[in-house]
């Protein structure tokens, strides 16, 4: 499996495709309750196609929404099925939407976070994406306050720029083995910066832009996307003007754990008590999601539950409570 999400990465450079959507391969888990929607989105920058779950216990009331974000190689349903979102959407009763790459803008399903076109607000993948949010939110009852992105490594570098780009409409960010926003402009760079990690004091002049809080997962046993961008993304989260990490006294305190994997969870709360980000490091894990089921691509088991950790970052403790 990590040899198939590395030669995706490394073909970045080859040439587009006629538009084609992914094959949804995967059936959502027929055990869970709620619905399984999929949608297109239709803009002027260009269309993107998506599946949401709603949970059984929707009925109009406002709830949290989270966009999932998949790697290279996934589709929506794999990913679904992969994080296990959906079960703890209908468990906590939350929206997720899983917009999904298209063949013809990246050959793997790629998204394109190392273009700089795709970097800044309102233009390509950005506004795709946003555009999407913003459909559901106008479709369904949505409690702006708690809107969440998050994905795995091209996605997770995606769900960055998302939060970094769209700070009001994204209320917090989760980033599982991806990079920095900026890390790269072109394929070449990319590759460079999934290798051996980013410096993001350049980057954090680069792009001044605002952020939300960011919860970040990465296996140090990564050999797709190297720890270190796991510092880059939390760093350039905390120098945001928004976050005032650049400013303000940040209290650091550091947890050591076990699941089947040991891992080491970094928080920064601002001066106030309130989290700015959140780093967990698992240790022996490679380029997978952590926690996640088998029935899905690029998945641990052994790890942490990345999924319930970000859900829990982005709609509230109190919310996720057994």
């Amino acid at each position: 499996m990590l040899l198939t999400m590395m030669d995706a990465w490394t073909s970045l450079a080859f040439g587009k495709v006629p538009a084609t959507p992914l094959p949804y391969s995967m059936p959502a888990a027929a055990d869970v309750p709620g619905r399984f929607i999929a949608g297109q989105f239709h803009s002027d920058v260009g269309s993107l196609a998506y599946k949401l779950f709603v949970p059984s216990c929707y009925d109009g009331t406002p709830m949290p929404l989270v966009v999932m974000l998949h790697g290279c190689g996934q589709d929506a349903d794999d990913f679904a099925l992969g994080t296990g979102m959906n079960e703890l959407a209908e468990q906590f009763g939350c929206l997720i939407a899983y917009p999904q790459q298209s063949r013809g803008a990246n050959w793997h399903g790629c998204w394109n976070w190392f273009d700089k076109a795709n970097q800044v607000r309102d233009q390509g993948e950005p506004a795709l994406i946003a555009g999407v949010t913003r459909k559901i939110m106008q479709d369904y009852a949505v409690d702006p306050a708690h809107v969440g992105v998050g994905g795995l490594s091209a996605g997770g570098a995606m769900a960055v720029i998302m939060g970094r780009t769209y700070p009001d409409l994204f209320t917090a960010v989760g980033c599982h083995s991806g990079l920095a926003h900026g890390s790269a402009t072109d394929s070449h760079g990319a590759i460079l910066a999934m290798r051996n990690g980013v410096d993001v004091a350049p980057l954090e002049q680069a792009t001044p832009v605002a952020g939300v809080p960011t919860i970040v997962f990465h296996g140090d046993r990564d050999t797709t996307v190297h720890l270190d961008n796991s510092d880059g993304v939390v760093r350039q989260s905390m120098a945001s003007p928004r976050l005032c990490g650049g400013s303000a006294k940040v209290h650091r305190s550091e947890q050591a754990g076990n699941a089947k994997r040991a891992f080491t969870r970094i928080v920064h709360r601002g001066a106030s008590g309130e989290v700015l980000a959140e780093q967990w490091t698992v240790h022996g894990a490679g380029h997978a999601w952590s926690g996640g089921s088998a029935r899905g691509s690029y998945t641990d088991a052994s790890g942490p539950d990345a999924s319930r950790e970000m859900l829990r970052f982005f709609i509230g403790p109190a919310a996720t409570e057994q």
